[in-house]
């Protein structure tokens, strides 16, 4: 068998992200996730969150790692993949009451940031999750050094990519419809940002 396409960080912080996602998505019937990526986290988070539908979306280029992870998975209520660019027409996704998204506000520009909370907010029904994981600025300033490198590195590679700022996100989510319920610590100077639907 073909070894699956596999991101190193997903495998160390996937117990921590289960764990902070459980309460959040508590009494939740289907969840979408932005970016997929590889796959890991929807064929680790579907089975251990066997109340959830679990839909997985990403640009057509990750679709075979996922379909690889999802099939692997074995489990029976994820989804997908799903085309989603953020930036273009969004495809119809049924209802969905939460969303998750992980390491994708540092890849993407930030008008597709914007575009991700806007899409979000026009499908997110009131009181439903958001839950957006990864490195963020606090008041300007990096929570770590190693984060301090990775955003120089990132910013280096243009695309405009680069790590977000809380104040900025505060901003684009309360356009989109968004307050911010809860900012939750994880390993290696990450964030889970808890948003919740107005």
């Amino acid at each position: 068998m073909r070894e699956l396409p596999c991101s190193p960080a997903c495998e160390r912080n996937r117990e921590p992200i289960l764990d902070a996602l459980r309460p959040l998505l508590a009494g939740r019937e289907r969840v979408v996730e932005i970016g997929s990526g590889t796959g890991q986290h929807a064929a680790w988070f579907a089975p251990r969150l066997p109340h959830l539908s679990w839909v997985a979306t990403d640009v057509p280029a990750n679709h075979g790692a996922i379909a690889a992870w999802l099939a692997a998975s074995g489990a029976g209520n994820v989804e997908g993949p799903v085309e989603l660019d953020v930036t273009g027409a969004w495809p119809d996704l049924g209802p969905v009451d939460a969303a998750f998204s992980a390491n994708t506000a540092h890849i993407m520009p930030e008008a597709a940031v914007a575009a991700m909370f806007a899409g979000l907010g026009e499908r997110l029904p009131a009181g439903a999750p958001f839950c957006l994981y990864g490195p963020f600025l606090e008041q300007g300033r990096h929570t770590s050094a190693s984060n301090a490198a990775f955003d120089q590195g990132l910013r280096a590679r243009g695309g405009g990519m680069g790590v977000r700022d809380l104040g900025w996100l505060l901003q684009v989510a309360a356009v989109a419809g968004f307050e911010l319920e809860a900012v939750l610590p994880m390993p290696a100077n990450n964030r889970i940002l808890a948003w919740r639907r107005s």
